[in-house]
Formats: structure tokens, sequence, C-alpha cells
């Protein structure tokens, strides 16, 4: 069993979705989360998912904005209420860039009550990732890299598994040639696309450092890549949404195109 449960798929601003974060469902009835939205809603997404807080050990961090670190202030917050009543075993694991620990240690240090606060450096650990730096987590050999962000320091990952299926996630910018390395032969490769290139003159992807369908599929198949699962997009047309980007995609990928919905499971 290994599924991808997309918890939101919204970029910063949507109201009509959540903000773009997900959990890998692995083997031993284990998850890796990451990123977590913009605020309370991912403890009503992972409730909905029917994902047990007990199992998620670890969690990765790709960046400071807003709709995917005031989340993570949340998770903590549950994960230590859940670990000072004794309901929790074995440590909670964050992995992020140098700069982020910095950043949310500091949001738990103005929000969190004292009690929760002493389980940080004590069964919720933070681990510094660096360009290139190479872990095994879970049932995943996970390779962490710099996507040279424009905005804020950003990190995606790759994972490989035992069977030698490789999951890359670009985080939320367009490719940089950087991480070709690292992605490239991917069978799933997650990526943002804010809007439809036919919307481009609406959304103006491009002012905010973002991409469309168009050029994310372009890049799919420049990197032949076998699965291609695009995220963090406008919500304008939420229903509409899948065939129009499917549609769209299709004319510049000929590889599996999904475009998810809030709480769609799939399986790799």
């Amino acid at each position: 069993m290994r599924d991808l449960i997309m918890l939101g798929t919204g970029s910063a601003m949507v109201t009509n979705c959540f903000n773009t974060c997900f959990a890998l469902h692995l083997p031993d009835d284990e998850y890796f989360l990451v990123d977590a939205g913009g605020g309370n809603g991912i403890l009503r997404q992972i409730e909905q998912a029917s994902i047990d807080f007990r199992r998620i050990h670890h969690m990765f961090v790709t960046h400071g904005h807003t709709d995917h670190v005031l989340g993570v202030i949340w998770v903590i917050r549950k994960i230590a209420t859940l670990l000072n009543q004794e309901k929790y075993e074995e440590k909670f694991h964050i992995y992020c860039h140098k700069e982020l620990i910095g950043t949310i240690q500091t949001m738990t240090e103005l929000t969190l009550k004292k009690k929760d606060l002493e389980q940080i450096g004590k069964n919720i650990l933070f681990h510094e990732v660096k360009d290139g730096q190479q872990l095994d987590i879970l049932s995943m050999q996970v390779t962490f890299f710099d996507i040279q962000s424009t905005k804020a320091k950003q990190f995606g990952f790759r994972s490989l598994f035992s069977d030698g299926m490789l999951f890359s996630c670009l985080g939320d910018e367009p490719f940089n040639e950087h991480c070709k390395k690292q992605v490239y032969g991917s069978d799933w490769l997650l990526s943002e696309a804010f809007c439809l290139y036919a919307d481009r003159e609406v959304f103006k992807p491009y002012e905010k450092h973002h991409s469309t369908v168009k050029e994310a599929c372009e890049t799919a198949a420049m990197l032949s890549v076998k699965n291609l699962l695009l995220y963090h997009t406008e919500d304008k047309d939420i229903k509409g949404r899948k065939l129009k980007y499917i549609k769209e995609g299709q004319q510049y990928y000929q590889g599996i195109l999904h475009v998810p919905d809030d709480l769609e499971v799939i399986s790799l």
C-alpha cells in the first residue's frame, strides 16, 4: 500500500479549496506529511482524510510562505497535546532548511503554551536539510534539494522506494535546471500550475513567480516524467478545473496527467 493523499490543492489566496499540502501513506501505516497549509484548517483536512495523527512521525516543510507554514504550528500543537496526554509514541521529526527552523520556532514561542513548548527539542525535533542531502525516512530514500527560489528560500525533495519508483516534488515554483538531475525520469512529478495558459492574462502567474498548465506540462515532457500531478492552482472554477486543466495539458504532455481535488487519494 502506497498512496498520495492531497490534503489541499490551492494557491495562497484560495477560498474554495485548501492550500496545497499532502501526505504520503506508506507501508506500516505511517504518513509523511508535506507542508500544512495556512491555518488550523489542516486539522480538518487530516481528520476528513481519516489520518491518525499518532501515525504521523515525519514532516517536511518546503518554505516559509504563510500558505505552507502557518498550519505547521497547529500540527505541532496537536502532536504536543497528544504527547502531553501520553497518547503519542516515539518522536515527531520536522525537516526543513535552517532559516525556516528559526521561523517556526519563533512562531511556536509566540503562540504555544509552555507545556507544549517543552516538547520541542525533547519529543518534537527539527532537522536542518541541505541541498543534495540524502536521508532514509520510513520506507524512502529521500534527497532534499534547493529549488533556487527567486523569493523565499525553498526546498523540494525526491523519494526513491525499494522497488525503484521515483517520486519527486518541485515545491511551488517553476522548474529550475538546478533540479534536473534530481527529478529527471521520475515516475511521479508534483508541480505547481497556477492557472491555464489561456487564462494567463487574467491570473498573471508570472508576476507571482508561478507557471501555467502549458509550461508545467512542457517541462514534464522534457524531463521524461511518467505521471505528472498539478497543484497550487487558482480556485475560480473548482468544479471545472480538472477537465479544463487536463484538456490543455494533454496538448503538451503525453504521459498520465493528474489534476486532483482536495482529499483525493491516488494510488502510487
